[in-house]
């Protein structure tokens, strides 16, 4: 058995399922206590490299998107919240947003910081870590996919506008790991190269390792996009990013092969838990998937193991157990525990 350092790391996508008693009692106490308890979770389970649960957006007149647009666009300047009727139905009217009743805002002038500090939010999560941090961040054309603009009246001007925005923010982070989630792209890689250049404007402004996660969606515990990786490898080899966070436990096995043309220096986070199901994988079942893509993609591409999305939509017990299984699969792959099974 290897008791060195583990040469694949664990980490998670983000969320984590919001505790009830924080939503009982929404306090700035309750909210470092909850964020607490989510790193303290991952950490005595092992995982490597921990998040804050994306709890430092918690809103609680929001908790169907936990705060994945929400927090990020509506302290901005140049958008507002007050919406009219009129631009409600719009805004049904725009494609890729069916999932939303309405739009977070409108963008009726020139984007700017606001009051949005997301320096304070990575600084409170990384006093209370005692292991790697990542700290997580919508992507810039996520955040204009859902807007509704009425000032740069192009999406490409405006994820390019909140994408130099997020990388002054992003310059003043203190975090291991910081991780642009992007989970529009996947169902429209037509844009893809709009969208990478409104990325990378944040992914080198990281003073940490960048990261960038992609899925299909997680909504209500649905995916939302439709599409497959293929159709996404130029995007992915134009991120100026260590490595890509994915979604592949709920997708066809065949489509891994596809991942054979990133670019070599481009780093692999597996999803080997499958966050739409409420069944919790085993070590076994880790492992298998790990051996699997080493063995069609090469060994080496693959750096973490992660889920395939955040958690929000399970149940803490259930989330708590696919986290625990994350560091049990490894372990067993890696020859900590036993040998891993063979793939047939």
């Amino acid at each position: 058995m290897d008791n060195g350092e583990p040469r694949i790391k664990t980490t998670v996508v983000g969320s984590y399922p919001i505790p009830d008693w924080l939503v009982a009692a929404p306090t700035q106490q309750a909210l470092v206590d909850a964020t607490r308890t989510v790193i303290a979770t991952q950490e005595a389970a092992g995982i490597d490299i921990v998040c804050d649960g994306e709890l430092y957006r918690f809103d609680i007149n929001h908790p169907e998107t936990n705060g994945m647009i929400e927090y990020f666009v509506q302290p901005m300047s140049g958008i507002r919240t007050e919406i009219s009727f009129e631009e409600i139905i719009d805004y049904r009217r725009q494609a890729g947003m069916g999932f939303r009743e309405k739009p977070p805002g409108i963008v009726d002038g020139p984007v700017g910081h606001g009051t949005l500090d997301l320096p304070h939010a990575a600084a409170r999560a990384h006093a209370l870590a005692t292991r790697p941090l990542k700290f997580t961040i919508t992507g810039p054309h996520m955040l204009a996919k859902t807007l509704r603009d009425l000032h740069y009246k192009d999406t490409a001007a405006l994820a390019l506008a909140i994408g130099d925005l997020l990388a002054e923010q992003v310059r003043h982070i203190e975090a291991e790991v910081v991780q642009l989630d992007e989970a529009n792209l996947p169902g429209n890689p037509d844009e893809w190269e709009w969208a990478a250049a409104a990325i990378n404007k944040v992914l080198d402004a990281v003073n940490g390792v960048p990261a960038v996660h992609l899925c299909f969606g997680n909504y209500a515990g649905q995916s939302v996009q439709k599409g497959s990786w293929d159709k996404l490898i130029s995007y992915l080899n134009a991120l100026h990013a260590d490595h890509i966070v994915m979604e592949n436990a709920h997708r066809p096995l065949e489509e891994l092969a596809a991942l054979r043309d990133l670019r070599p220096d481009l780093g692999l986070g597996l999803g080997v838990v499958d966050i739409k199901r409420t069944e919790v994988e085993t070590a076994e079942d880790i492992a298998r998937a790990l051996e699997r893509a080493e063995r069609t993609l090469g060994e080496g591409r693959v750096r973490t193991i992660n889920p395939d999305c955040g958690f929000w939509m399970l149940k803490r017990p259930i989330a708590d157990a696919k986290i625990r299984a994350l560091v049990a699969g490894r372990d067993l792959y890696e020859g900590r525990r036993a040998s891993p099974p063979r793939v047939s």
